[in-house]
């Protein structure tokens, strides 16, 4: 049998622990995947903000694998199912105290990345970088500031690996 993940457990004591204090529990969500049902004209940059608090939901239900309830989006009644991996934070909404979590990209956010940024495996382990610099002596405020404009203009900056 597999481990149980801690998330599950840890967003059900913050939702307790904000429903204690008085506060209004938030869940923040990240939208991808089919097993999501939230109201899709309210997501915003793959992201949705939901108010869990008892008098917001009908039949909350926090459980291992999702969290489930019914609550009311411009006056229609839906039904919400988040799966536990697609939560990123339970917090209280009038202080911003809670837990954000760990959410691994999509699979398309993956494939982006992959096709940007070319990842090369050393074949053995490399030591440290090194930066140049310039020791001609101190440069004015001036030259500091046009030489930073410069580097940004110039694009990546380039390092030396050591061996």
């Amino acid at each position: 049998m597999s481990e149980i993940s801690t998330k599950p457990y840890f967003m059900r004591a913050i939702y307790e622990w904000c429903t204690d204090n008085g506060y209004t529990p938030y869940l923040a969500v990240k939208v991808h995947g089919s097993a999501v049902r939230v109201p899709m004209e309210f997501v915003r940059n793959g992201e949705i903000v939901l108010n869990i608090s008892f008098g917001a939901t009908s039949g909350l239900k926090m459980d291992n694998e999702a969290v489930t309830f019914k609550a009311r989006f411009g006056g229609v009644s839906r039904d919400i199912y988040v799966p536990v991996e697609n939560v990123q934070a339970v917090y209280a909404s009038e202080n911003g105290q809670g837990m954000a979590f760990d959410i691994g990209p999509t699979e398309e956010e993956e494939q982006e990345l992959a096709e940007e940024i070319p990842v090369e495996q050393p074949a053995r382990s490399i030591g440290l970088a090194a930066v140049q610099t310039d020791n001609s002596g101190e440069k004015n405020q001036a030259e500091i500031k046009n030489s930073a404009e410069t580097q940004k203009k110039a694009g990546k900056p380039s390092l030396k690996i050591i061996k």
